[in-house]
């Protein structure tokens, strides 16, 4: 009995190990050993083990190619082939050449350019759905041609310090003529009504953002403006990529701010913000102001603010539309940065100034209105007559001079004496001549408080007079003393 209870066991154990040999080997996972038959396929490769499918929606990536050789085009293709060759005309755009010498590589060149204004066409014709591998082989080769080291800028390749950007002739990237269609097979795959969020935002993350966002030092003004437009549908398309896109800029400007000073497109930037802060909901959320108050206010310091101050205005105007209550943190924070030295910068600030009053009412208006006027009468005492004239312009606007107006009893002594100075010694005639006509106005609004402040300025000067005829007195008596004793004393 115990030999044939052996016996059995033996024959039960060899039908086991046959059966093994039988199916494929068991990986390690548990998961598998619970249900050797179920077979887990990934997004982006084919599952070990199962045959390789006929669906023309799930092509495999083809191996990579060797060399840069034309293709069928797609439209001539069986459509069951297309995502494959597809795929392969991907590879040929991967490919990257030296532009710095034309007839190097020429006929690559123009394959791959062919090559990408085909692929253009076929995202945006919508001729045929791109498969999820597809978008991420996509996805991959444009990071290849457009994510690069970018040349240094022009004052670093002297060495010397940076000139005004105002100055420097444009810089055009010698790669331009294959970038631009990348950029515009990317635009074409965001703006595509056939592209689903949900899919592409795997490719398109942060990570990808933060690289397109370092782009925008480019010296290049065709790159910057290809960005800003894919940037700004980019924001427009994936929600959930808003608050990392605001924030990444934010500390693109505090660099710019605090450490650089020098960056191309902070112009470009300013604009994508000003469309998002357009599309603000109201009540405006704590975390919009802050970024007023933090980002956009201190760019108001940086020397080359004229590259960017027409954006910068925009921005910061559309702020004070929505809630006017922020026009006295706007005026305040514009008198903090207020130019001492550089006379053009100070024309574009009383500009700006112009259009912030503009919007503002009489609450807010009042709150900085003394530290806002002194300031005004400062600059209508400069001796560069663009910013005295700038700031004489401000009575051309009727709001201002409304506000002006219901609080004379402040602001027209604060500014009665810059206003006598200048008609007295300002040497441009145009000066003089804007100065007698806020005078006048100043007269015609309130005849008694003008007759006031003469009266006081009068006082103040015949006391200022006084003192110095005193100082006079003293000195003179010193020399006289010094005199008489024989002192050496050298007078002054």
């Amino acid at each position: 009995m115990f030999k044939k209870i052996i016996k059995g066991s033996r024959k039960h154990s060899k039908s086991e190990s046959t059966d093994a040999s039988s199916r494929p080997p068991r990986s390690g996972n548990t998961g598998s050993d619970l249900n050797p038959n179920v077979v887990v396929n990934h997004a982006s490769r084919p599952g070990q083990g199962a045959p390789p499918s006929t669906n023309s929606s799930s092509p495999m990536v083809p191996p990579p190619m060797s060399a840069v050789e034309p293709l069928p085009l797609l439209r001539d293709t069986p459509v069951s082939e297309r995502q494959t060759l597809f795929m392969r005309k991907l590879q040929i755009c991967c490919f990257l050449f030296d532009f710095t010498d034309v007839l190097k590589s020429a006929r690559e060149k123009e394959i791959k350019r062919q090559t990408l204004l085909e692929l253009v066409d076929y995202i945006q014709s919508g001729s045929g759905k791109i498969t999820e591998i597809c978008q991420e082989e996509m996805i991959k080769m444009v990071g290849i041609n457009i994510f690069r080291s970018l040349p240094p800028a022009s004052h670093e390749n002297t060495g010397q310090g940076a000139s005004d950007p105002e100055e420097e002739e444009p810089y055009l990237d010698p790669t331009w003529p294959h970038l631009q269609i990348v950029y515009e097979l990317l635009l074409r795959y965001v703006v595509s009504s056939d592209t689903d969020t949900k899919v592409a935002k795997k490719y398109i993350d942060h990570s990808f953002i933060l690289k397109l966002l370092d782009l925008f030092d480019s010296e290049d003004p065709r790159e910057r403006e290809f960005l800003k437009t894919i940037l700004h549908r980019i924001y427009g398309k994936f929600m959930v990529h808003r608050p990392f896109i605001r924030k990444a800029i934010n500390n693109i400007f505090y660099r710019f701010i605090y450490e650089t000073e020098r960056h191309s497109g902070i112009g470009e930037l300013l604009e994508i913000l000003g469309s998002i802060i357009n599309g603000f909901a109201l009540p405006m959320k704590e975390e919009h102001k802050l970024f007023l108050v933090r980002a956009l206010i201190p760019l108001h310091k940086p020397k080359p603010i004229a590259m960017y101050h027409q954006q910068l205005s925009y921005c910061i105007i559309q702020f004070v539309e929505k809630d006017y209550k922020l026009a006295d943190t706007v005026i305040r924070g514009l008198l903090k940065y207020w130019p001492l030295t550089n006379c053009q910068k100070e024309v574009l600030f009383l500009g700006e100034l112009e259009e912030v009053l503009e919007a503002t009412q009489s609450a807010e208006f009042q709150r900085c209105m003394v530290p806002l006027f002194r300031q005004i009468a400062r600059s209508l005492n400069s001796l560069h007559f663009q910013v005295a004239e700038r700031a004489l312009f401000l009575w051309n606007n009727e709001h201002i001079v409304n506000l002006i107006a219901l609080n004379r009893q402040v602001i027209l002594p604060i500014i009665f004496e810059a206003l006598e100075r200048n008609i007295r010694s300002h040497w441009n005639q145009a000066v003089h001549g804007l100065t007698m006509n806020v005078r006048k106005m100043f007269m015609e609004m309130d005849a008694d408080l003008f007759d006031e402040c003469q009266r006081e300025f009068a006082e103040k000067e015949a006391r200022t007079q006084e003192v110095e005829e005193q100082r006079e007195m003293t000195w003179k008596k010193l020399a006289d003393v010094a005199a008489e004793r024989g002192d050496n004393m050298v007078t002054v």
